[in-house]
């Protein structure tokens, strides 16, 4: 099986048993845990120390540190709060391995992570077997009163790891691109072709409620469900792929600032965008792309991946179309939407921010979505390199309009009358 998570592919699905669940069933939980750290380990594997260390631009991190840094959640969150008399494995890693979790202490500067390169790999590996063994025991051997809270914080560091099990792959990916001998991560990875899909999903305008409810995890962005009022909306059931994009660069989109936010069109000029991130065009004028299997030659007929916000707003005005809404994406999804999942995540012209009514939790952890909560745009779905099983209608990704080292991509939506 190559390493990284194909759509499709026969994998078990995660999330794991429902943390309301009675009686809870701590078999089920521990082999969850093992799934999603074994899986953090099978993407690494491909990797050299050497290609675990290095951090290619501030947006990403290396290898070693995304699996340093999922431990220290867990060390950080979980063991020391409810293991009395915990060995902690190295008190360093605190402030190395601490993100953004101001309220958790101290940490190192995120542009600076490429330079720690002690602990080395074979350390960062035996943290996590430390962690690991005591996480097992923690689930195993925690009185029935505490439970419920050791599952709840589990669950959401299940969830965080497989978020960072993506960041793993794009952040080589990008790595990988700056090498002039356009290494392979995969040379077996491909990008899945997505099932014939034509025409528009219509939905009828009116009141629709949006949100996170019922039974399953999500993060606190996702709720409170809430209503909100939709347009009489077409939805393309298909995504756009790099056949279209090709109309649009050979049209002259990348040159027309009429199609362009003012900020979009500085930031093409500026970085020189002519074409997705990735793509290079040989001598011959035939394009090619940098991919997980190292350099491929583009593909018409598979979907446009690595733009930004601001190349996927210009398309839409390049079209006479436009981004769906978040709310439109979701209610789509619910309703049968082809291609939601396993291709790409896709930009909707929302911006994100939060729910009526929204919340933090209380504590570090109310820190992993609500300060983020400005200046960003919502992007739904999943993509290729997010792990199986952890997508839903409801899920909020955000990124900066400018950025375009993720698998991030695009359908159109059209008013109706």
């Amino acid at each position: 099986m190559a390493a990284t998570a194909q759509a499709g592919e026969a994998r078990p699905a995660f999330p794991p048993p429902d943390v309301t669940a009675r009686p809870i069933d701590r078999a089920a939980w521990i082999a969850a845990f093992r799934e999603v750290r074994d899986e953090t380990e099978r993407r690494a594997a491909p990797l050299s120390p050497e290609d675990q260390q290095i951090q290619s631009m501030p947006d990403a991190s290396p290898t070693k540190w995304h699996r340093a840094h999922t431990t220290w959640f867990f060390e950080q969150f979980l063991l020391r709060p409810h293991v009395p008399g915990y060995r902690i494995f190295d008190e360093r890693f605190f402030y190395l391995f601490n993100s953004y979790y101001v309220a958790a202490g101290p940490r190192a500067p995120r542009i600076s992570r490429g330079l720690v390169t002690r602990p080395t790999c074979a350390e960062v590996q035996a943290y996590r077997a430390h962690v690991d063994r005591a996480v097992v025991a923690l689930l195993e051997d925690a009185p029935e009163p505490a439970l419920a809270e050791v599952i709840g914080t589990v669950e959401i560091g299940l969830h965080h790891e497989q978020q960072h099990q993506e960041l793993l792959l794009t952040d080589i990916l990008h790595a990988f691109a700056q090498n002039p001998l356009a290494p392979a991560y995969d040379p077996a990875w491909h990008f899945p072709a997505p099932a014939p899909a034509k025409g528009a999903l219509a939905l009828d305008g009116g009141i629709a409620e949006i949100g996170h409810a019922g039974a399953g995890f999500s993060f606190d962005n996702e709720s409170p469900r809430h209503a909100v009022l939709l347009r009489p909306v077409a939805v393309d059931r298909a995504l756009v792929t790099n056949g279209e994009w090709l109309d649009f660069m050979q049209d002259g989109g990348y040159a027309r600032p009429e199609l362009w936010l003012s900020d979009g069109f500085v930031a093409a000029q500026s970085e020189g965008w002519e074409a997705p991130g990735y793509w290079r065009r040989t001598e011959e004028g035939v394009w090619s792309s940098m991919t997980l299997a190292g350099l491929r030659t583009v593909d018409p007929a598979l979907p446009v991946t690595h733009v930004s916000y601001y190349e996927a707003d210009a398309f839409a005005r390049w079209a006479g179309r436009d981004l769906p809404t978040e709310a439109e994406w979701e209610i789509a999804a619910q309703s049968g939407l082809d291609g939601a999942y396993g291709h790409l995540w896709q930009w909707t012209r929302s911006a994100y921010s939060a729910y009526p009514g929204y919340r933090p939790v209380a504590g570090a952890l109310g820190e992993y979505n609500g300060k983020f909560m400005v200046s960003q745009f919502v992007l739904r779905g999943a993509s290729v390199a997010t792990p199986r099983g952890h997508s839903r209608a409801t899920y909020r990704n955000f990124f900066y309009p400018h950025q375009r080292w993720q698998f991030t991509g695009l359908r159109l939506s059209q008013g109706r009358a």
